[in-house]
């Protein structure tokens, strides 16, 4: 469901750097620490592979360490920016035609309405101080996302594509990976930015599944696993569709919203002992034991008991 590729860690090679921030004042208030390791740029970029028809998004271009890169691949590049004095330097460094900046918080916007006949990719440097809800605020245009690329600070990356068991696993974990297949590309260290994060970062590449498919085998009687239809995507069991998708929601944030004690108490409200037992779920078990499957059972099983009462 999710890959880690064995954390290679991206070294800034040598002085190649975009220092001058032009004037500008990084602001704590809007997370604003910015990119600057060309060669790590470039490494992105190549990475999110833009081409010709592609409708690509990118979030947070601040001073356009990305923007440059991208639009030197494209025609056409949108950009969503909250910070009015970057939203101007954008405007001034490139003309209407080639660069559509959005003013406005990305947590507020609707990326969905982008999408064209071409593919629909989102990328950029997420600001930390909103980064798991920005990556829930996404989920909700999953469905015309052909694929994301992003930095987050490393921690946030190794909740994303942690597995049961693990510490790291959380609600994070679970939500993302029943939406995305998700895999840590590389590490990028403190001193590729202006100013220096105190914490390491990564880039992390999420594609959405295709859930239509599986609604679809199930249909004409052909079961299939949850795919991206693409090379290099982990096949998961039909089991993990959700019939509600709210309600699936509801529960893992139940589990998950005090750690430390067993299902048979964050549940409560949802399942009984005896309810738990038979969907071969421990009441004993703590949130971060079960998988994603776990839960979609849990859910359909609530969802098949709402649907008799």
């Amino acid at each position: 469901m999710a890959r880690v590729s064995n954390q290679r860690v991206s070294q800034p090679k040598g002085g190649a750097r975009k220092d001058n921030l032009g004037g500008h004042v990084a602001r704590k208030r809007f997370g604003q620490n910015f990119l600057v390791a060309t060669d790590i740029i470039h490494e992105i970029i190549d990475a999110i592979a833009p081409r010709a028809g592609d409708t690509v998004v990118e979030i947070g271009p601040g001073l356009g360490a990305l923007t440059e890169p991208l639009l030197s691949r494209m025609d056409h590049l949108h950009v969503v920016e909250i910070d009015r004095d970057l939203i101007a330097r954008l405007r001034q460094r490139w003309p209407g035609d080639r660069l559509t900046v959005h003013e406005g918080d990305a947590l507020a916007f609707d990326f969905s309405a982008l999408k064209a006949d071409g593919r629909l990719k989102i990328v950029g440097n997420l600001p930390y101080n909103i980064s798991s809800p920005l990556l829930f605020h996404l989920v909700e245009s999953s469905p015309v996302v052909y694929d994301m690329h992003f930095m987050l600070q490393k921690e946030v990356v190794d909740r994303m594509v942690a597995e049961p068991g693990s510490g790291d696993f959380g609600r994070l974990s679970v939500m993302l990976q029943y939406h995305y297949h998700m895999e840590c590309l590389f590490t990028v260290p403190p001193e590729s930015f202006e100013p220096p994060p105190k914490v390491m970062s990564a880039i992390v590449r999420l594609i959405p599944r295709d859930k239509s498919q599986i609604e679809s085998s199930k249909k004409f009687g052909t079961p299939m696993a949850l795919s991206t239809g693409r090379a290099g995507d982990t096949a998961i069991g039909d089991a993990l569709l959700a019939k509600d998708e709210a309600l699936f929601s509801r529960i893992v944030a139940a589990a998950f919203s005090q750690r430390r004690k067993m299902l048979r108490n964050t549940l409560r409200e949802f399942f009984s002992e005896a309810d738990l037992a038979a969907l071969n779920i421990q009441p004993t078990a703590r949130a971060e034991e079960l998988g994603v499957e776990d839960y979609v059972r849990l859910a359909n099983a609530k969802a098949a008991a709402l649907a008799k009462a």
